[in-house]
């Protein structure tokens, strides 16, 4: 298993956005996005952060239910 980076917010959103994550607001330093699936709207935070810890960007994987390998695909 690969190892979670150090990124920053722009990089993991850029990311996130390639794998059809939509950016829906933002409200001071936290960012909101939304991905529909056929049964659910999977929602997430981004913190805006340089950088992101990498235990906060774990868990936004987790969330956003990518493994590590997928994730560094996008990137």
């Amino acid at each position: 298993m690969s190892k979670v980076p150090s990124l920053s917010y722009t990089k993991i959103i850029a990311a996130l956005e390639r794998d059809e994550w939509v950016v829906v607001r933002q409200r001071g330093s936290h960012i909101r996005l939304e991905k529909a699936t056929p049964d659910e709207v999977l929602k997430l935070t981004v913190p805006a952060h340089r950088p992101v810890k990498r235990t906060t960007l774990a868990k936004i994987l987790k969330q956003a239910r990518i493994d590590i390998e997928r994730f560094l695909e996008l990137l």
